[in-house]
This record gives structure tokens, C-alpha cells and sequence, in this order.
């Protein structure tokens, strides 16, 4: 698969469709690669994802559908995803289907059939399979589905070029076969056919446009939307009432139609994962059962919870502190000299010079030095997640939400939060109930982001360096107290109502494949690099301007910032921070929060004093010295956390910098 495009064929249209949790977006990953466009589906915040590639010569639009369980219309990533597939009508469906969990991923396939679009089954994770001693067998699925059933490992990439080939060969006949019109049991299928035969003498046109057979579903079910798009008229949906063959059904059954077709289709998937899975003949209790003995009980769960956030803190700041040294060495020492000489060379003026080593570097440079713990965080946030242990914390953290009148489900944009909260306020479109939204999108800013990381790493560092990822991990758990308090205010003031009903899937265990985790922690921490490249060097170098104003001023606190700075002082006096180097920065992080560091390393910041310039080689040579030092300090620290003791290593002597200033003016 390659990109570009062959204008001599036409473009065949490939939707995505699966369940969440199938590993439908690695899928994607995998065979798009960085092809892979993101956007919003129109009219809504759903994230959509497009690619255009080629295989064996052929060009592909591929378009991921949001994970979903069903079609009907009761979410929002549901009606997108049915709306997509009746209204544009794509030239072939790839159905990825968790091969571990057959039976309920097989619900949605019973639906993609109904459309009567050709269909590819992807049947994924088949490693884990293996593994678990299971036997698919292939041939009779796909004889009993009438349409080609690839085995794939996605996040390996093993069977994805036959995937695509089906998927080719399906778009461009129709496939190897029709998809095969499954029997939903005798008084199903006779009313259906009493509504398509109406559907055909009333609408002669319509077949051309619609399955008649899904129509005919859609009007059992009562599903309005549907029933506009096609443009039926309420005689239509009298229909329902007056056939003959519907009345027998309902006289013969207590439940309603909607409720007949969801069982008959259940029934068809467990029936058809009977006659093609067969399992091991003894039996065992799996590793996921064991686990969520411990991590699911009412007891240990929560403690559980608090100790995996822990360590993830722990974790980042044992592993990301080294590399924050080492950057921080590389931009104040080695960079700083090259730009240094590069301006002198180029005979700049003086105040260029310190614009680019003060105001860029100690402003940008001061921000960027956070990025490995930023990225630790993201890597161990997005481990979690790919782990399974995510869906579960929600889960254990039901309970404690129900106090707020929220359910667990909400608990997950909470979380994301400690990323980023823009993401995380996205998130809560996957709440059905918008009472839930507007609760939980109120809530989620008191959640911890990665832009206050910096801000917390700067003093802990200083004042707690010994126990800083402890310190900041308790800085977190206040944010969630603090959001379980408001949220108990709200509840019981501006939202009150029953506590919604909590379903959720809880995927198996899984160990993440490394590609898969750097390309997820890549995409959540790119935007902090990004935001320093625009928002931090904007502000950095008007910052650096307003401590510079009047034109030669020497003391900063005359600055044009000293002066705004001391006018702001007394209102943060009562909090403690009544200098006004501190109200300086503090206004400065209403553009974002990163900014409060970029501000307080460019006014605490102090010239550096002439020394012997290292040549070239040496600050190479250094600088690859130091990293290496990163790199065993940083696995000697994790080898400490978890109780190995090892041999102290005497540092050399520290030479002050602005930290120490800093320092100081906070220490009483």
C-alpha cells in the first residue's frame, strides 16, 4: 500500500466499521499509516478519519466510522456511522471484529449485512487466539455470512495486504459472494416481508435506492430517522399496525418489535459463534478473570487505583527527571553558546543576541526543557489505557461518581484531563445523556492538565525533589477531590435527577505492542511541543520585550512587566505570591499555562558571565556524555522505586542558575 493515486481506475470507497476496543484504530493505523487525515464529521465534534492510498494499482478512500456497537440510532457516533453508510452508500465495508469476543461483535455484523453492501470481515486480534487455544473455523464463517473473513493482527500488520485485496476485489463485484440475507426466525421474516412486499407496490423507486429488506426492519423498530431519510410518509409506519403478519407477531410475543430483532440478532450471532468456535476442552480461570478479582473488587479497588496513579507519577518523574537535566544542560550550555557565536559572526546588534538567547531560549527553551516529562506521562496514561485497566478505573470509580450523579463513564474524559482538557471536554460527546455532559464538561478543568506539568514539576523540583512525583501525584488527587466536592454542589443544586444507569464493556487485558504506544504518546504530546513553537515563542519574545522597555533599562524591575507586575503584586499578596516577578508570570499564564515558566526563566534569568568557550567538538562530545549519564540515572531511579537499592552517585558541584534565584524569593 503506497500513497498517491491511479488515475486510470476509479477510486473505490472503503468504510471501517467494528466495536470499540477492537482495534479497529490500529487497523487503521497500520494500513493508512501517516496518510491518516483527522477531522470532525460534519455538523458535530465526533472525530473523523480519512485516508487516500493505493493498493496493487488501485486507489482507496478509506474512511473510519466511529466504534459502535449497533446501528440504531441511540448515540451519536451510531447515527453518524448509519447515516454514512445509507446516505453515501460506500463501495465496501471492512467489519473489524474482535476474534476474542465473536459472539458480541457479530451483532454488529447481522446489521452491516442488512444494508446489503459488500462486506469484509476483519477478524482481529488473532494472535491472542492462538494463544487462548480457540479454533475459528474460517471457511464455515464465511459460508454463513456469504462474504470473505480475513484473520488479522492489526497492531503487526499480519494479514492486512489480503485484507485489503478482499476489500478491492468485494468494491469492484460485489465480492466473492453476496451477502448472504440472514433468517431472523419464521414470524420475523414473514412480517418483514409483508411490510417489503407494501414498501415495493407503494414506492416503486425506492429499491433502488434503499434495502427494502432494511427498510422493512427500520419500520418494525420504529426508527423514525430512518424512515425520513428514505422520505416515507406516516401511512408508511401505519403499515406496522395493520399487516396482518406484524399483528400475529405481536399477539404471539410479549416484547416489542425493536426488542424481537435485537434478541433474533443476538440469537443468530450466538448460534453462528457455536458452530464456528470451538474451545480448548478443559477449562481454566484466565489471567483477566484473576486480575479483575483484585482490581474490580469493592475494596481493593480504589486503593488499587490510587496506587497504579502513583506510579505512573513515580514512574514519569524517576524516568523524564534525567532527561530534563539533560535538556536543560543542552539549551542553557552547548545551544546558547552556538546562537552566541552564530549572531556574533553575523555581526548582529547586542539586543538581538540576548532576543534570541534570553527571550527564545530562556523563554521557549525553559518550557521545552519538560517535554520527556510530559512524554513519560503521556506514554504511561496511554499504557494504561491500551492495557484494558482505563475501562475498569471507570468502572471502580462508579460508586464514587453516583455521589456526584454521574456514572463511571464519565469518570474517562476526568481522566483524559490529566492530558489535556480540550480532548477531554471533547470526550464527553460519548455521554448519551446531556445532563451528563454539561456535569461532567464542568468538572473536568479542575482535573490536573499536561500544560500545568511544567508548573508543578518547576517547584516540587525545587522545594521537594526528593519526593516530587509523590508531591505532584497529591496535587492531582486534590484536583479530583475538589472536582467530587463541586460535583456534589451541582448535584444537588443545579442538576438534580435519578442516577443514570452505568453498562460498559470491560475489554480483556492486553499488552500493548511498543509501535503502538509511541504513535498514540506522540499524538497527545505533539501539541505541547506545537503550542511552544507558537503560542510560548510569541509570548517568550513579547515578554522579553516589556522586560527590556524603556530602551536600555538595566534594573527589570523598571521594566514596563516590573511596573504592571508591582501595580498586580498586592492582590496576590494574600496567596503568597505578593513579588512581582510572581503576578508577572501568573498574568502571563492566562495564554497558557506553560507560559508561567517561559516568564519566570526569562525575569529570574541572568546574563551569562564570560567563560572559556568549549570547541564544537567538546559540547558534541558532552553532550553525548550527559545523555548517556540521563540514561543510567533514569533506569537506576525506576530499578530504586520498586525497592532494588543501588550504588549512590556523587554529582558534580551545581552551578547556580535561575531556579536557585527562584528559589529563594519563594522560601520564607
Amino acid at each position: 500500500m503506497r500513497p498517491g493515486s491511479d488515475r486510470g481506475r476509479e477510486t473505490i470507497t472503503v468504510a471501517v466499521a467494528g466495536n470499540p476496543n477492537s482495534g479497529k484504530s490500529t487497523l487503521i493505523n497500520a494500513v493508512a499509516g501517516t496518510r491518516l487525515q483527522v477531522g470532525n464529521w460534519p455538523g458535530v465534534t465526533v472525530e473523523k478519519k480519512e485516508a487516500h492510498l493505493v493498493h496493487d494499482g488501485h486507489p482507496i478512500r478509506l474512511v473510519d466510522l466511529p466504534g459502535t456497537y449497533s446501528l440504531s440510532p441511540y448515540s451519536q457516533e451510531e447515527i453518524i456511522a448509519r447515516d454514512y453508510l445509507v446516505q453515501d452508500q460506500p463501495d465496501v465495508l471492512i467489519d473489524v471484529v474482535d476474534a476474542t469476543n465473536l459472539e458480541r461483535n457479530l451483532y454488529l455484523t447481522m446489521q452491516l449485512l442488512e444494508l446489503e453492501r459488500p462486506v469484509v470481515v476483519a477478524l482481529n486480534f488473532f494472535d491472542e487466539v492462538r494463544k487462548k487455544g480457540l479454533d475459528i473455523n474460517i471457511r464455515a464463517l464465511e459460508e454463513a455470512l456469504g462474504v470473505r473473513v480475513v484473520p488479522t493482527v492489526a497492531s503487526r500488520g499480519e494479514g492486512l495486504p489480503e485484507l485489503m485485496a478482499a476489500a478491492v476485489q468485494a468494491g469492484q463485484n460485489g465480492g466473492r459472494r453476496a451477502p448472504r440475507k440472514l433468517a431472523y426466525g419464521e414470524d420475523l421474516e414473514r412480517a418483514a416481508q409483508s411490510l417489503e412486499d407494501r414498501l415495493q407496490e407503494r414506492y416503486p423507486g425506492l429499491a433502488e435506492r434503499y434495502p427494502l429488506r432494511w427498510l422493512a426492519y427500520k419500520l418494525m423498530e420504529g426508527d423514525q430517522m430512518a424512515l425520513q431519510e428514505a422520505n416515507l410518509d406516516a401511512e408508511a409506519a401505519a403499515w406496522v399496525s395493520s399487516a396482518a403478519a406484524v399483528k400475529h407477531l405481536k399477539s404471539s410475543h410479549d416484547e416489542d418489535l425493536e426488542g424481537l430483532l435485537a434478541e433474533a440478532r443476538h440469537g443468530v450471532a450466538a448460534g453462528l459463534t457455536r458452530e464456528v468456535l470451538k474451545r480448548p476442552g478443559w477449562s481454566k480461570v484466565e489471567l483477566t478473570e484473576r486480575l479483575d478479582r483484585i482490581i474490580l473488587n469493592r475494596i481493593l479497588g480504589i486503593p488499587v487505583f490510587l496506587l497504579a496513579m502513583w506510579l505512573v507519577f513515580k514512574l514519569t518523574f524517576d524516568l523524564g527527571n534525567p532527561f530534563v537535566d539533560w535538556v536543560d544542560g543542552v539549551f542553557s550550555g552547548p545551544l546558547t553558546r552556538w546562537t552566541t557565536a552564530l549572531l556574533t559572526w553575523l555581526a548582529a546588534p547586542a539586543w538581538l543576541t540576548s532576543l534570541a538567547t534570553e527571550g527564545v531560549i530562556g523563554g521557549v527553551g525553559t518550557v521545552l526543557t519538560f517535554v520527556p516529562l510530559i512524554f513519560a506521562m503521556m506514554f504511561f496514561i496511554t499504557l494504561l489505557e491500551g492495557s484494558g485497566y482505563m475501562a475498569r478505573a471507570a468502572f471502580v470509580m462508579d460508586r464514587a461518581m453516583h455521589l456526584l450523579g454521574l456514572h463511571g463513564k464519565s469518570f474517562i474524559p476526568m481522566l483524559l484531563g490529566f492530558g489535556c482538557n480540550v480532548p477531554a471536554l471533547y470526550a464527553t460527546r460519548a455521554l448519551e445523556n446531556p445532563r451528563d455532559k454539561v456535569l461532567t464538561a464542568l468538572l473536568i478543568p479542575l482535573m490536573s492538565c499536561g500544560a500545568k506539568l511544567p508548573v508543578y514539576a518547576l517547584f516540587t523540583g525545587l522545594f521537594f525533589a526528593a519526593q516530587a512525583g509523590t508531591v505532584i501525584w497529591s496535587l492531582y488527587m486534590v484536583g479530583i477531590v475538589l472536582a467530587m466536592v463541586m460535583g456534589i454542589i451541582f448535584k444537588r443544586t443545579l442538576f438534580r435527577g435519578e442516577n443514570p444507569l452505568f453498562v460498559m464493556e470491560l475489554p480483556p487485558y492486553r499488552l500493548p505492542t511498543l509501535k503502538s504506544l509511541l504513535i498514540h504518546t506522540w499524538e497527545k504530546g505533539k501539541h505541547f511541543i506545537i503550542k511552544a513553537g507558537t503560542y510560548i515563542l510569541a509570548v517568550s519574545v513579547l515578554m522579553w520585550f516589556l522586560l527590556h522597555l524603556p530602551w536600555g533599562v538595566e534594573d527589570k524591575k523598571d521594566s514596563v512587566l516590573g511596573k504592571l507586575g508591582q501595580g498586580l503584586a498586592p492582590i496576590f499578596q494574600p496567596l503568597g505570591f505578593g513579588q512581582w516577578q510572581a503576578a508577572s508570570s501568573l498574568v502571563t499564564g492566562f495564554v497558557a499555562k506553560e507560559i508561567v515558566v517561559a516568564t519566570m526563566g526569562q525575569i529570574y534569568g541572568k546574563e551569562a558571565e564570560p567563560e572559556e568557550t568549549p570547541s564544537l567538538g567538546d559540547d558534541v562530545k558532552d553532550i553525548a556524555m550527559s545523555f548517556g549519564k540521563a540514561v543510567m540515572d533514569a533506569g537506576s531511579n525506576v530499578v530504586s522505586t520498586f525497592g532494588v537499592a543501588t550504588l549512590a552517585v556523587e554529582e558534580d558541584e551545581k552551578t547556580k542558575d535561575w531556579r536557585d534565584a527562584l528559589q529563594e524569593q519563594f522560601t520564607p
